[in-house]
């Protein structure tokens, strides 16, 4: 099983340039292992429910030790398969271009 989770994340409390704030959420998910694709938008990871989830939850909390407002927006697309559909969902579309 697997489960593509996409999210972005930043505190709504820290000004206009909220980068710094960004990097910390990324590098906790770098750390953890799980494949990801980092975009300007969003960060896309993937892994199983439960990892995925904890991973956001991670994130959120290492924010949440200097900021009081936090958004996060969360898509989860979980198929009962194979993993490795960060780059074979791009290369199915490409493949029809």
């Amino acid at each position: 099983m697997s489960a593509v989770l996409d999210f972005s994340i930043f505190p709504l409390d820290k000004g206009v340039s909220l980068s710094a704030y960004v990097a910390r959420a990324i590098r906790i998910v770098k750390e953890s292992g799980l494949p990801y694709v980092f975009s300007p938008m969003s960060t896309s990871v993937e892994g199983e429910w439960d990892e995925v989830l904890a991973l956001v939850t991670r994130c959120k909390d290492e924010l949440a030790k200097d900021c009081d407002r936090i958004h996060v927006a969360i898509r989860v697309d979980w198929r009962d398969g194979p993993g490795g559909r960060l780059s074979a969902k791009v290369k199915s579309v490409e493949e029809k271009l």
